[in-house]
């Protein structure tokens, strides 16, 4: 709205200022958005810590996500190295992990 009346009005020294408010309020939800992926990250990394062996389904479960969410994490962390994947050759719900040594 300050965009919108500064234009009008043409003071641009409130129209930039407005500008630089959206970009910030948009980097900020981005950031938001990063930040939830590594607090999961570091969820399924205390499941898995606190029970090696753990499948996909199962710390589905105890994080709250689908099993797909839970895969692609699991799947992240252990191509970073954190994570080896115990049971392969299963689908992806029922493979196993634990902790990198």
């Amino acid at each position: 709205m300050n965009a919108w009346t500064a234009q009008q009005s043409e003071d641009y020294d409130s129209l930039s200022t407005a500008l630089c408010l959206c970009v910030c309020a948009a980097g900020l939800f981005g950031e938001d958005l990063l930040q939830s992926g590594y607090r999961r990250d570091r969820e399924v990394l205390a499941h898995i810590a606190g029970r090696p062996g753990a499948t996909t389904r199962q710390v589905a479960r105890a994080v709250g996500v689908s099993e797909r969410v839970a895969a692609r994490n699991l799947d992240r962390l252990t191509d970073d190295g954190l994570l080896v994947l115990i049971a392969d050759g299963v689908p992806p719900a029922l493979r196993s992990y634990r902790l990198a040594s």
